[in-house]
């Protein structure tokens, strides 16, 4: 796919996508939704991308929704560049099909696809994050944010609810009380009030945040086991909605077992006995253990 609307750049392991529409405050549309789900998708394929910073040509992160067409923005069966081509979600009496494919978000589609990757993401916010341009950074791993950064959880002020998935992410990320404080309200804050709420893990000056950002990658791509990684990734998210820690126990056992008979487990050993960096070489496009991905077994065992 050739990219109207971000930037892909593979340099040292490192994929940088970034949002590219600066003169629009790279606002969010349904070429952008294709093209990064299309940009997760090819990451996940290529074992030479080992870690995922997502960030903003120019002054915004993403300042939300593209407003463009105006009154019609979120009605989107009345808009000609709405993201789907699946047709109406019209029964024959008239009554919406809610399970319909064009009823589907977005932005939750992104959210849904970055989730679901397998390699580590870090979202340096280096502007303005508003809507889905706050939303969705919200299944990214670790968050950055510039002190020019802003965020806001805008929807109710214009007249729609939260989106792409964030009712189930931002509480587990910063808890309920500040979630709802935040989307209730629909105010604009700062950067430092994302890092007091819990949103952001770090604020840097706005010349010094895609090395931080970069420097936190190299961290794991020149110390750590792709593979590992990959797991430890849906590890950690899928967990967050288990009913009970034996969940958790299965597939950590599962997940040991597997890898501890690898060759990645045995080059980290030896790497450290012997006080060398590790060279792991088990690659996530071809040995990811059996048991992956195990939330798809049917009946769960």
């Amino acid at each position: 796919m050739t990219y109207e609307t971000i930037l892909y750049d593979v340099s040292e392991n490192i994929l940088t996508i970034t949002l590219n529409r600066p003169d629009k405050l790279n606002a969010f549309t349904g070429t952008m939704m294709n093209e990064l789900i299309d940009a997760f998708d090819r990451a996940d394929a290529d074992d030479a991308v080992r870690a995922i910073i997502v960030t903003g040509a120019g002054r915004a992160y993403c300042a939300g929704a593209d407003l463009s067409s105006g009154a019609k923005t979120f009605d989107f069966a009345a808009r000609e560049d709405r993201p789907d081509k699946q047709g109406t979600p019209r029964m024959a009496g008239g009554d919406i099909d809610w399970s319909h494919e064009s009823v589907r978000d977005g932005g939750g589609r992104v959210s849904l696809r970055i989730f679901a990757c397998l390699k580590p993401v870090i979202s340096a916010v280096n502007g303005a994050a508003v809507g889905v341009g706050a939303t969705m950074q919200l299944p990214m791993d670790i968050r950055i944010a510039s002190e020019d950064a802003r965020f806001g959880f805008v929807f109710n002020r214009r007249g729609i609810t939260p989106e792409a998935c964030s009712s189930w992410f931002l509480p587990r990320l910063v808890g309920i009380s500040k979630a709802l404080e935040w989307t209730y309200t629909g105010r604009i804050f700062s950067a430092q009030e994302a890092l007091e709420g819990g949103l952001v893990q770090k604020v840097c000056k706005p010349g010094e945040l895609l090395p931080a950002a970069r420097e936190l990658a190299r961290e794991m791509v020149d110390n750590c086991a792709p593979v590992s990684l990959a797991l430890t990734r849906q590890m950690m998210w899928r967990m967050l909605g288990a009913e009970h820690p034996m969940d958790a126990h299965r597939i950590d056992s599962r997940a040991i077992y597997a890898r501890g008979a690898s060759a990645d487990a045995k080059e980290g050993v030896m790497s450290f006995l012997e006080k060398r960096p590790a060279n792991f070489t088990n690659k996530v496009s071809s040995d990811m253990p059996s048991f992956f991905p195990w939330w798809e077994e049917k009946p769960y065992r």
